[in-house]
C-alpha cells in the first residue's frame, strides 16, 4: 500500500526523481513527520477546519462511525473497516474527510515512474522508495527496485532499516544508494524515544556497509534525544569507523507535521520548537569533516 507518489523531487537522491511513499513502519518515533504512514492500513484524516457547520452527510453515511457532539464531529475509529473509508471520504463536499493509503499493483506505480524516464536520463535522476518504512512491503519493494534497476533506472531508498535482514536482502543488488537514518547508537535511549532496537538498525547499517554498497548517513537531530555533542560525536563516530561512508546529512528537527497529529486524533510527544542551536549545527558539520566525513545541514 502507499500513501503518495511525489514527482520532480529533487532531495531524495541524485538529479530529478520520483519518490514513491510506501504505508507502514516498525518504529513509533515521537518526532515522525508522517504520522499517516505508519499503519500499513489505510488512514482516516478529519481536518475540522474544512467541516461546514450544519453539514451532516458523513453521520448519514456512517452514523455508527461518526457523530456529533456539542457542535464537534466525533469520529469513532476503532470501529472504521476497509470498506468504510471510501464511504466516509466520497460524501464529504469540502474534502474535510480525506483517505490516506491506497493499494497500487507495481506495474501501476512504474508507469508513473516511467513517464519521467527523460528527466532521470538528463539529470542523473531515478526513483526512491520512501514511507513508513520501504522495506516493511518487501515484495512490492524488490519489484520496484528490481524492474526500475533492470530497466536502467537509478534507485534509492528512504529507510530507517529497523525490519529483518531478510526483508532487506532480496532487494540489495538492485539498490544504486541507500539514505539511511542512524538517529541514535545508545540502545536504551534509542528504545525510549522510537519504541525500537538500535541494534538491529547498527547490524544491518554493518551489513550494508559490507556488501560494498552506497550510502548516504541521515540524521535528525531532536532536542533531548541526540541534539548534543555527546551524541553527535557517537553518531559520527560509528558512520565514519564503521561504515566507511562518505556523506552525511544532519536534518536539525522541525514541527511542519504536529498538525498531522491533530488530523489523525493521536497526540504529539515531541518537542513543540523547532531546533534553534546555530553553534550545535556547527559544531556537528565540523566534528564530521575533521572524521573525514562530507557533512550536509538539511532542511
Amino acid at each position: 500500500m502507499i500513501f503518495n507518489i511525489q514527482r520532480y523531487s529533487t532531495h531524495d537522491g541524485p538529479g530529478i526523481r520520483t519518490v514513491v511513499f510506501l504505508k507502514g513502519c516498525s518504529l513509533g518515533c515521537r518526532w515522525c513527520q508522517n504520522p499517516e504512514s505508519r499503519a500499513r492500513t489505510q488512514d482516516l484524516l478529519f481536518d475540522a477546519r474544512l467541516c461546514l457547520d450544519g453539514c451532516e452527510l458523513c453521520q448519514q453515511a456512517a452514523p455508527d462511525i461518526v457523530q456529533r457532539v456539542a457542535d464537534k464531529l466525533v469520529i469513532h475509529r476503532e470501529k472504521l473497516q476497509p470498506d468504510r473509508f471510501a464511504v466516509l471520504e466520497h460524501c464529504c463536499p469540502t474534502q474535510a474527510l480525506t483517505v490516506c493509503g491506497e493499494d497500487k499493483t507495481a506495474d501501476d506505480i512504474l508507469a508513473t515512474v516511467m513517464r519521467d524516464r527523460p528527466f532521470y536520463e538528463r539529470s542523473g535522476g531515478g526513483i526512491t522508495l520512501s514511507g513508513g518504512e520501504p522495506f516493511m512491503n518487501p515484495q512490492l519493494t524488490q519489484t520496484l527496485l528490481q524492474r526500475s534497476h533492470e530497466a536502467g533506472i537509478h534507485t534509492a531508498v528512504e529507510t530507517c532499516l529497523h525490519v529483518p535482514w531478510r526483508y532487506i536482502e532480496p532487494s540489495l543488488a538492485h539498490i544504486d544508494l541507500f539514505l539511511a537514518d542512524l538517529k541514535h547508537v545508545d540502545g536504551a535511549v534509542f528504545k525510549q524515544w522510537t519504541d525500537g532496537s538500535a541494534k538491529r538498525v547498527l547490524d544491518n547499517l554493518k551489513r550494508i556497509a559490507a556488501a560494498g554498497k552506497k550510502m548516504t548517513i541521515r540524521v535528525p537531530l531532536i532536542p533531548g534525544f541526540n541534539a548534543d555533542e555527546d551524541s553527535i560525536r557517537a553518531i559520527t563516530d560509528f558512520a565514519a569507523d564503521e561504515l566507511n561512508i562518505h556523506d552525511i546529512h544532519f536534518l536539525p528537527y522541525h514541527t511542519l507535521g504536529m498538525n498531522k497529529y491533530v488530523l489523525l486524533d493521536q497526540p504529539y510527544h515531541a518537542p513543540d520548537k523547532p531546533l534553534d542551536s546555530p553553534a550545535l549545527l556547527s559544531f556537528a558539520q565540523d566534528y564530521a569533516q575533521q572524521k573525514g566525513l562530507a557533512a550536509t545541514l538539511r532542511g
